[in-house]
């Protein structure tokens, strides 16, 4: 059952760190004429001239793309720091970097220099990179398996709610002129704040403490507070299982986890899913957004409000996976979800190119927006990070983050990158290759990906197991009297399967 410490602990955990990713990836699109205009004032104070054009384009790009730029390195720190520091440990040494850049972006335009915002558009994107790896997983071994989906989806959902919010506070008449902008940069660091000062009294992963840590009776009271009762033997069980099992691997580096067999279609299969998430063309809709909506006749001044309608439509549809996910399974919000990112994309080109001859086309482009959207919100966006946590167990769990994130961050990176001299050359065809991206993901899923609803890690390593076509111990297989078996025989039963 979902307890009350449990719910506190993922709130503050997605509020304090999920939702300044979100946050961050939009807060610069409404001021950004502002901010320009910033850049180059300060240039001609210091010069005398003003800022040659391709300097100041150059300067806006790498304000753009060193968010994503920072979240590859925030993802390379996952494994040494949430092996060394815990899970825990990690996001309250990540908010510090949240509460700095903050306030040195903050305080740019009284500062009257920009290089700050770029330096702390890479440190904000470092502090995103760890969040949006280490708060899934510290959410997925905190929950009952029964939950676990649930619980793995609420970080997207914040996230969400950071553009979201983003948005709104970006409107002209609020934060999205002149005067706001600093402010509006500066507001990221009050959620890390607040979960800075409430973290610390909540407990570590059990996960954690039980296999990492060797303390089985710090281990033993956290899981006691988060379910809100004592008997607690069962799951106990299982994580000495899965740490017996592991034992002789010891922790997984990346190099190891690459190169080991027994999790070669795990591995696999979050690449494939994490480059599907960010190739699929969610940040191309989005950039796209204004300019489908203008040629469908929405006036300019009224562009931002229908934005902040796709925003809001992406946080209900990321809600209802919350509540969906653990009826429906992981499988079926994947298939849907990248099923509906296809059909969009390859209805979108039709729309786009007959819009200027076909006068309801334009209305049919808004829809497939619409379609887009939800779709990514359902399934795309959210369960590839549930899944991380699901196919690999603890020694292998943060270095799979690590790998995981990187891919993340990196397609994310070269879409960025490469979106607007793709788009020159191929116009509303681009979303023909985002169409077939989709596809592709979808049909490796349809074969690949199995349904890990309701399972324990142990089960599910099981099923990857016969994928991988390796062996695995009888002992995986008697794990469901598990606890039964007095301490002796287990023991001998529970010999490692490094063959694994």
């Amino acid at each position: 059952k979902m307890t009350l410490l449990l719910a506190l602990v993922t709130l503050i955990s997605a509020f304090g760190s999920s939702f300044q990713y979100g946050y961050n990836v939009s807060v610069i699109n409404s001021p950004a004429p502002y901010m320009q205009d910033f850049y180059n004032r300060t240039y001609w104070d210091r010069n005398g001239n003003p800022m040659d054009s391709s300097f100041q384009t150059l300067l806006w790009s790498l304000t753009v793309s060193m968010f994503p730029l920072g979240g590859f390195i925030g993802s390379l720190l996952v494994w040494p720091l949430v092996n060394n520091c815990g899970r825990k440990g990690t996001l309250l040494i990540n908010n510090l970097l949240s509460i700095v850049a903050a306030v040195l972006m903050g305080t740019s335009e009284l500062a009257k220099t920009f290089e700050v915002i770029i330096l702390s558009r890479i440190v904000m994107g470092i502090y995103a990179g760890l969040a949006s790896n280490v708060v899934p997983m510290f959410l997925g071994e905190l929950s009952p398996r029964n939950l676990r989906g649930a619980i793995g989806v609420v970080p997207q959902l914040f996230i969400t709610l950071g553009i979201l919010v983003a948005q709104i506070l970006g409107l002209n008449g609020i934060l999205g002129n002149e005067e706001g902008w600093p402010i509006l940069l500066g507001l990221t660091g009050i959620p890390s704040l607040i979960q800075l000062l409430t973290l610390p009294f909540f407990p570590e992963s059990p996960r954690y403490l039980l296999i990492q840590k060797g303390n089985e009776e710090q281990a033993r009271q956290a899981l006691q507070k988060l379910r809100g009762w004592d008997d607690v033997d069962v799951e106990i069980e299982e994580m000495r299982q899965e740490d017996r099992s592991e034992r002789e691997e010891g922790q997984f580096t990346v190099f190891s986890l690459c190169t080991f067999r027994g999790l070669r279609w795990q591995l696999i299969s979050i690449i494939v899913m994490m480059m599907g998430q960010q190739l699929s063309g969610i940040n191309a809709v989005f950039y796209y957004a204004d300019r489908i909506f203008e040629s469908a006749g929405v006036e300019s001044s009224s562009i931002q409000y229908v934005t902040v309608s796709t925003g809001a439509i992406n946080v209900v549809m990321t809600l209802l996976a919350v509540f969906i996910v653990e009826s429906l399974g992981r499988r079926i919000l994947l298939l849907a979800g990248f099923g509906l990112c296809c059909g969009s994309c390859a209805v979108l080109t039709l729309a786009l190119n007959l819009q200027t001859t076909v006068p309801w086309m334009s209305y049919l482009s808004i829809v497939c927006v619409i379609v887009y959207i939800i779709g990514h919100a359902i399934g795309a966006s959210p369960i590839p990070f549930v899944m991380i946590t699901e196919m690999f167990l603890q020694s292998s769990r943060p270095a799979a983050f690590m790998v995981g994130g990187s891919v993340h961050w990196l397609s994310n990176f070269t879409v960025g990158l490469v979106f607007l001299y793709m788009e020159a050359g191929l116009g509303p065809y681009i979303f023909l290759i985002f169409c077939a991206i989709c596809l592709a993901t979808m049909v490796y899923i349809f074969f690949i990906v199995p349904e890990t609803k309701n399972k324990t890690f142990m089960e599910i390593n099981k099923i990857m197991a016969k994928r991988n076509k390796v062996e695995i111990q009888d002992d995986k297989e008697e794990f469901k009297d598990f606890h039964t078996v007095p301490g002796g025989q287990a023991e001998e039963k529970e010999i490692s399967s490094s063959e694994l």
